[in-house]
């Protein structure tokens, strides 16, 4: 439930065009909708500007639809992360519009008509390797959905330098940065050190034995001696891109 809902439900109650009753019909299950399984938060895009994102790790195929369905009754759009192929099947039956895109695992159901992009720049979303891609996917996802211009740059690893050396334009004109990377991580804080803006480091749990699913990598990154480099969670593409949105509205 946005503000521009309210604002438009509240004019409409103001000319008489509607009824109490049925503007408090429309209000039903505002500002939490009570699933049982889950209580649904319409308050969210009037604080946050955007509605709440559902997590699909856990959740039935049923619960996601049926939590789905609250969200795009109201927001005319949802965003399902960590989507696995059952609930991509389940949400795109019941929602045929929806962009699905496997790698990221995220489902998005587009407004319609769709929004322009409001944040000030844009963001680069970069990556080590190729590996690192299903989190690199799911924050270009999140960002655009989040409304903002992104832009990606992808398998720049610091094990062959010069493919990042040689796109220092695509740098510089990002407004914030997003960097996936497994490993050693190394390629945070060489990002960091060539542009003057934001860079959001996200250790992936790619790589051998010794990585320790990520935590090598995450702890690299928190060691960087890069200025302006912060670390999210491991794999928290989600975490990096809602970071870099509010970065990039302020």
């Amino acid at each position: 439930m946005t503000d521009r809902w309210l604002a438009k439900l509240l004019e409409t109650l103001e000319k008489g065009e509607i009824s109490a009753d049925a503007a408090l019909q429309q209000l039903r299950g505002f500002p939490v909708e009570d699933l049982s399984y889950a209580q649904v938060d319409h308050l969210r895009p009037l604080i946050q500007g955007f509605h709440e994102v559902v997590f699909g790790e856990g959740k039935t195929p049923e619960q996601v639809v049926g939590i789905c369905q609250s969200l795009a009754d109201r927001n005319g759009s949802f965003l399902v992360t960590r989507a696995d192929s059952t609930i991509q099947e389940a949400v795109s039956a019941r929602f045929p519009a929806v962009e699905v895109n496997p790698l990221a695992r995220t489902i998005y159901l587009v407004p319609d008509p769709p929004p322009e992009a409001t944040g000030k720049g844009t963001i680069l979303v970069v990556t080590a390797g190729t590996s690192d891609l299903p989190v690199a996917e799911e924050a270009a996802v999140v960002c655009r959905a989040l409304n903002n211009r992104v832009e990606t740059l992808y398998d720049v690893g610091v094990a062959g330098i010069h493919r990042l050396l040689r796109k220092t334009d695509v740098l510089e004109r990002a407004a914030v940065v997003i960097v996936a990377a497994g490993m050693d991580g190394a390629l945070a804080s060489v990002t960091g050190g060539l542009v003057k803006v934001p860079v959001i480091a996200v250790p992936t749990s790619v790589g051998y034995g010794a990585s320790f699913g990520g935590v090598s990598a995450l702890l690299a990154m928190l060691n960087s001696c890069a200025s302006g480099v912060v670390v999210v969670n491991i794999d928290n593409g989600f975490g990096a891109a809602a970071a870099a949105s509010r970065i990039n509205h302020l």
